[in-house]
This record gives structure tokens, C-alpha cells and sequence, in this order.
């Protein structure tokens, strides 16, 4: 049974020393000229203002949950359409059921406002 997982181990740590050895040679090799201006924190080109670690909105975490479930729908969607005809019957009860679901998470989205833009 232990043989079975060599070959798994054999990359493992091959793949592990390649890793280390290419980390070790660009700290051996790698330039190191540390200035106040390579040292300082960069946001987008932008001066950050404001702690690193401040509090961000709820309403941020929202929108990407929002986003996913947008992406998630066209994704089966799509998929669906292209194999519709070989799935017949089953394959449009089934996207409809997967669209009543979906539907019902916007309407509670569209109910606590999270689809507003302020």
C-alpha cells in the first residue's frame, strides 16, 4: 500500500526542493538596495491614508457574495442552453428549479437593499 504513494512523495519533494532552491538563489543573488520609498506601502499608485487594518463595510462582502452568485447563474446558464436539447424534459425542470432558487436569493438581495447604489 506504501508503494502506491512514492511516486506522490517522489514529486512532492522534488517539486519542494525546486521551490526552496529558487527562493534561496534569489535571496543569494537578488539585489537588496532597501529605500524609504521601496518600504512604503503601495495602493494602486495612490497615497494610502488610514490605517492598513481598518474596518471595511459589510456592505463590501455583500457585493462580492452578489457578484458570485450573478457569475454562478450565467455560468449554469449558458452551460445549460448549449446542451438544452440532449437534456429534453428533465434538463428544464431542473434549470428551473436551479432559477426559482437563484431568483429567490435576488429578491432577498432586491428586499434588504443591497442592490442600491449609494
Amino acid at each position: 500500500m506504501a508503494q502506491q504513494y512514492l511516486p506522490l512523495l517522489v514529486i512532492f519533494a522534488v517539486g519542494t526542493l525546486i521551490a526552496l532552491i529558487a527562493l534561496a538563489l534569489g535571496m543569494i543573488f537578488g539585489p537588496r538596495r532597501p529605500t524609504a520609498r521601496k518600504s512604503a506601502p503601495y495602493e494602486s499608485g495612490m497615497v494610502p491614508y488610514g490605517p492598513g487594518r481598518r474596518r471595511i463595510s459589510v456592505r463590501y462582502y455583500l457585493i462580492a457574495v452578489l457578484f458570485i452568485l450573478f457569475d454562478i447563474e450565467v455560468v449554469f446558464v449558458v452551460s445549460w442552453a448549449v446542451v438544452l436539447r440532449k437534456l429534453g424534459m428533465y434538463g428544464l425542470i431542473g434549470m428551473l428549479v436551479f432559477l426559482v432558487v437563484l431568483e429567490i436569493a435576488h429578491l432577498y438581495a432586491w428586499k434588504k437593499g443591497a442592490l442600491e447604489w449609494d
